[in-house]
């Protein structure tokens, strides 16, 4: 016989088991903890219900607010860059956002940037503020010339899509190019607030205003420069938000873009003081470099996103 006991370790040698435990073998767990205290002890205390085991203890965190429509637009007046950012942006229901596009564009815009300083830095002497003040005022003037040009070719190319579409497709194509024109209205708008404040053509409305009048205007023209600075690089970089009617018209916008400026910059002459060779390189460089870049945007859009001219225009 086991020195155990016949009833299990520590089991009387009987080999019942003890008193008030079930036979062995049932499933039943004995009544009671074998630690509680006695009935009748004067301390006991009543154990609460516990709770998941798993349950978080933190609070649920709820859902962000969408700010409203009238906090949206005081925040664009106290702060002209959001004002941009909600300008200038796609922001239509459901357009494809796809990061890696996103980074190449402005990867594109700034490498032309810089392209162009080190042109600029090479070839013409830069050593005094004068020389810097007239390498900047030649940028913007770039710059603004761009957008203009890119003002007179939106509705050229966004028409040419439009129509070409089939069906009802034309309708909503149109409903969706309120909002890329209502940013070619804005960036108007604030080159005509600059001028407002400094022409000289304009010095007789200025004193007429008197000098409460003369504040405001100096605080708009200040409130437009910020935006329109800062929405020339978003329209560029977003192609004024095109877009918000297809993912596929800022690629092709953005290709006849560039050939446009090619060519003026061909036939103004442009960049005089750089040897032709550099120069034929550097003005064709940048439509090339645009084209191989909308030709992999619209491959990208095909292959991950099925998006293509074709099914664009329901053909």
């Amino acid at each position: 016989m086991s020195g155990y006991g016949g009833g299990g370790y520590g089991g009387p040698a009987g080999g019942g088991p003890p008193a008030g435990w079930p036979a062995q073998g049932s499933p039943v767990p004995p009544a009671g903890s074998p630690y509680a205290p006695p009935a009748g002890y004067p301390f006991a205390q009543p154990v609460p219900p516990q709770g998941y085991p798993y349950a978080s203890p933190y609070p649920p965190v709820p859902p962000p607010v969408e700010p409203s429509r009238g906090r949206k637009i005081l925040r664009g007046i106290r702060n002209p860059f959001y004002a941009a950012q909600r300008t200038f942006r796609p922001s239509r229901p459901g357009v494809v956002d796809d990061p890696a596009v996103r980074k190449l564009q402005l990867w594109r815009t700034v490498l032309g940037l810089v392209a162009w300083v080190g042109l600029t830095v090479t070839y013409k002497a830069v050593v005094s503020a004068d020389d810097v003040k007239a390498v900047a005022d030649e940028r913007l003037d770039q710059s603004w010339t761009s957008v203009l040009v890119l003002v007179c070719t939106f509705p050229v190319v966004v028409g040419a899509f439009v129509a070409a579409a089939r069906g009802g497709l034309r309708r909503v194509y149109l409903r969706r190019a309120l909002r890329p024109l209502g940013a070619v209205v804005a960036i108007m708008a604030s080159m005509g607030t600059a001028a407002l404040a400094m022409a000289p053509e304009l010095a007789g409305l200025r004193d007429a205003v008197g000098l409460p009048g003369t504040i405001a205007i100096g605080v708009l023209c200040l409130w437009s420069i910020g935006f329109a600075l800062y929405g020339i690089g978003l329209s560029l970089v977003h192609v004024f938000r095109t877009a918000d009617i297809h993912e596929v018209v800022p690629p092709i916008l953005a290709g006849v873009l560039v050939w446009e400026m090619a060519l003026l910059d061909v036939t103004t002459g442009a960049y005089p003081q750089v040897p032709a060779g550099a120069r034929a390189v550097f003005i064709l460089g940048a439509p090339v470099t645009v084209t191989a870049l909308a030709w992999w945007e619209m491959r990208r859009l095909r292959r991950h996103h099925g998006l293509t001219v074709r099914n664009a225009l329901g053909r």
